[in-house]
């Protein structure tokens, strides 16, 4: 591909160092070079360590487990630095960040992340929850308006949702919505389909994504059921107390936007010590298609969201080389960048290299890739990992320092 960007050996040498002699799984580190970047290739946080704090446990389509922001940020970063993520999702990194002591900043394009991870720093109290839920009056709630919706509800549990959508909408134009409230619309959203008693909905597709009107028709044909009946304040109620379970993330100062990753002037210069994200891949997950309606759930159309769809690796390529860009600005002199691509299509496109590319010219030094082994894969070729499911399998992290 024409790269031949050599690393400087001195730079953060106390990391790189660690990572090559890392062995907390049983096995020993394998470093091969490529074009003068080093591959470090290892389990470095393993699929077994799936216990994380219990504040996490909102669904999202492509996200990253808590271990490996949390590898990151404890090795990249200090108590009160700030650390960011561009494409925040579900919130991960920098609900990882408060609950590690640092300064969380996150961005998505699509107003439902802020929205899924805003409540879930400096949490409400259960008991403040609970109070909330019997103020808002759920026995007048009992007019459905989207019959539509019935293929996945009980016709009163959704006039509950279309109620409690209503309620939440009305304070928040009139300016009177809080932390509490917020909590209660970001447990509503993540409970409103699922494959359990747990959820809103009768059986359906895992809770990351909600299928269309038609494919729900068809599910419900096939397995030959209808919507029960699900009381919506006692569901929210049961997740939050789960939710709430372990310790909570406190931050005394935090940032959350909702513009494009290439254009946040929020974030002050050379403030951020550490960035852990992962950017929409090519076309692999269709947000706007998974999320349509949690989306309809905050009054968002997906239509009016832009989110960042690529097919041709070239343009995805620039896109990529833009946030960059905005890192270069927002990034302090010696911070680093854990830039995830995972693996698309099989493993035949290796985006890495293309994250590469994008930042050549840029003031970021490669540090390296490293490469998480996961223990269903089969091989562990790190030029092309195969196994025996579609999609992204393998955490692959280009590693960027931003020059002094």
């Amino acid at each position: 591909m024409g790269l031949d960007i050599r690393v400087d050996a001195q730079s953060s040498s106390t990391l790189l160092s660690e990572i090559a002699r890392y062995k907390a799984f049983g096995t020993e580190t394998r470093i091969e070079w490529v074009d003068g970047i080093p591959y470090f290739i290892n389990e470095f946080w393993t699929s077994k360590q799936r216990q994380a704090n219990r504040i996490h446990e909102i669904s999202y389509r492509a996200c990253f487990k808590p271990q490996l922001p949390a590898f990151f940020i404890e090795r990249l970063s200090s108590p009160e630095e700030i650390v960011y993520d561009p494409f925040m999702g579900r919130g991960t990194t920098p609900i990882e960040a408060a609950l590690r002591g640092r300064v969380p900043f996150g961005n998505d394009s699509n107003p439902l992340s802020r929205a899924l991870t805003e409540p879930r720093i400096n949490p409400p109290s259960l008991v403040d929850i609970e109070k909330r839920l019997s103020d808002i009056p759920w026995t007048s709630f009992k007019d459905v308006k989207n019959e539509n919706l019935l293929v996945f509800y009980h016709p009163s549990t959704l006039a509950q949702i279309e109620g409690l959508r209503t309620w939440l909408i009305e304070r928040d134009a009139a300016g009177r919505m809080d932390q509490v409230d917020r909590w209660i619309r970001m447990v509503a959203i993540n409970r409103l389909t699922g494959h359990s008693s747990g959820f809103f909905s009768v059986y359906t597709l895992p809770p990351n994504q909600a299928v269309s009107v038609e494919r729900q028709k068809r599910i419900n044909k096939k397995r030959q059921q209808s919507p029960p009946f699900r009381d919506v304040p006692s569901l929210i109620l049961k997740k939050s107390r789960r939710l709430l379970a372990d310790t909570h993330p406190y931050a005394k100062r935090a940032l959350f936007l909702a513009r494009q990753s290439d254009d946040t002037p929020e974030i002050p210069d050379a403030s951020v010590a550490l960035t852990v994200t992962s950017p929409p891949f090519l076309d692999v997950v269709n947000y706007e298609a998974d999320n349509w309606l949690r989306c309809w759930f905050i009054g968002v159309d997906p239509k009016d969201v832009s989110i960042a769809q690529h097919r041709n690796i070239r343009e995805w390529e620039r896109f990529v080389r833009r946030t960059l860009a905005e890192l270069a600005r927002v990034t302090r002199p010696g911070g680093h960048v854990a830039f995830e691509v995972g693996e698309v299509r099989n493993g035949t496109v290796l985006l890495e290299r293309n994250v590469l590319l994008a930042a050549a010219g840029l003031p970021f030094r490669p540090l390296g890739v490293l490469v998480n082994e996961q223990e269903f894969t089969k091989t562990s070729n790190c030029w092309g990992i195969a196994n025996n499911s579609r999609g992204t399998n393998s955490n692959r992290i280009v590693l960027l320092r931003r020059e002094v």
